[in-house]
């Protein structure tokens, strides 16, 4: 079966043809268009290999290392997986999922940090006050952004791990749940919709809200209060689903969707220049895999609507695990559940970062030639830098 074109791929084209495609993206998107067409070309140079029993050089170019290129994430979701060993205890794990409605995504596009700031606030809020009124508990909650739906058009909604039970207010006892039950969805609906939608009104109202184009009306007060009043109306999706069998599947769950991207390179069928075409789950359709084709430009516009704004943290820790003190709740919560200190990380024997090799014996890299562990380093190939363009010549 033929494989199909990399994302890479598809982007170098339009980086090369930019000039005749009529694209309109912000600065930051531009930026991470660059940085994946340049992923593990000449551009951003690599290293230079020699192997002795074949006598051929490879060279291997770096990787970008960009959140949003999906060549570049195993390696990142294998690294932050070993750091979650420490904290996964012997209890039930939930997952849940919060989403926003759809009548809101013209206002968030136009305000992504603040907006999407506030979709972890009310999320993690929600859960967390519901361990302190149903628990009497400190629940631990690891939140995961997804902005994307199959179709890559904007679906905002955070996946919620939320642990089966918390370390009591007075950090002297452990307060488990049921096996197969945390909260009722329905009033964590109520409560999320409740939470976001005053957030909403609060930053609207310390004048923290940009409004262009289509939106501008919205800069009244009586038109931002009907679409607020429209947004209460929808269904505010809370959805959970089965709970986890133990730490092991949290795991496993985790390394797929911690550092997913808006689309994967195997989802893509085909590219010819003009158009793309890739598969997806039509989920109103019972999740059957359909193809779909776009032309090159809304398929890299509807890509672009899933790059983060820079420095924005995808992937938060709340409650029993949040940053401050968590050692120390961790540490706690063990004592209280009987429990051997948590498993120190294991040093993994990996591929050196960017070499894109396999290893062999003691870590060894493999020739892709004759499969052999004996790649001998050469050195560093510096980036190559684009043919400077001809000087215009005045033809007065």
């Amino acid at each position: 079966m033929k494989a199909g074109p990399t994302l890479g791929q598809i982007l170098r084209g339009v980086v090369q043809n930019s000039g005749e495609l009529k694209l309109r993206l912000a600065p930051q998107q531009w930026k991470v268009v660059r940085a994946l067409a340049a992923c593990r070309t000449p551009a951003l140079g690599g290293q230079l290999f020699y192997c002795p029993a074949c006598e051929r050089e490879h060279f291997v170019a770096h990787s970008c290392r960009n959140r949003h290129c999906p060549a570049c994430q195993a390696h990142r979701a294998l690294d932050w997986l070993e750091q979650q060993e420490r904290v996964l205890l012997p209890i039930p794990y939930f997952h849940l999922v919060f989403t926003l409605p759809h009548e809101l995504n013209p206002l968030i596009r136009q305000n992504r940090r603040g907006l999407l700031n506030l979709l972890f606030g009310a999320a993690s809020q929600t859960l967390l006050e519901f361990g302190r009124q149903r628990l009497g508990a400190r629940v631990g909650i690891t939140a995961v952004l997804h902005t994307w739906s199959q179709n890559l058009l904007d679906h905002y909604h955070v996946h919620g791990i939320v642990s089966g039970g918390g370390l009591a207010w007075e950090g002297q006892r452990w307060i488990g749940t049921k096996a197969y039950y945390l909260f009722p969805v329905l009033a964590l609906s109520r409560m999320f919709r409740g939470k976001y939608l005053a957030g909403l009104k609060g930053l609207y109202q310390e004048g923290r809200l940009e409004f262009h184009g289509q939106l501008q009306p919205l800069v009244r007060a009586g038109e931002f209060a009907g679409l607020l009043r429209a947004a209460a109306k929808q269904n505010w999706v809370v959805y959970a689903k089965r709970p986890f069998a133990g730490p092991q599947q949290v795991l496993r769950y985790l390394s797929g969707y911690t550092h997913r991207v808006a689309i994967r390179n195997r989802r893509l069928l085909g590219a010819d220049g003009q158009s793309v075409t890739f598969s997806y789950k039509d989920y109103a359709d019972g999740a059957r895999r359909k193809v779909m084709t776009l032309g090159v430009e809304e398929f890299v516009r509807r890509f672009c609507l899933h790059v983060l704004p820079e420095g924005f943290v995808k992937i938060r820790h709340y409650g029993l695990l949040g940053n401050r003190g968590r050692v120390q709740r961790l540490q706690r919560v063990r004592t209280l559940l009987g429990v051997a200190p948590g498993p120190e990380v294991q040093q993994v024997l990996e591929p050196p970062p960017d070499k894109g090799l396999a290893s062999g014996p003691e870590g060894r890299l493999c020739c892709p030639s004759c499969g052999r562990p004996t790649l001998i380093l050469l050195g560093s190939v510096p980036p190559e830098r684009p043919a400077p363009k001809p000087p215009v010549r005045d033809s007065s």
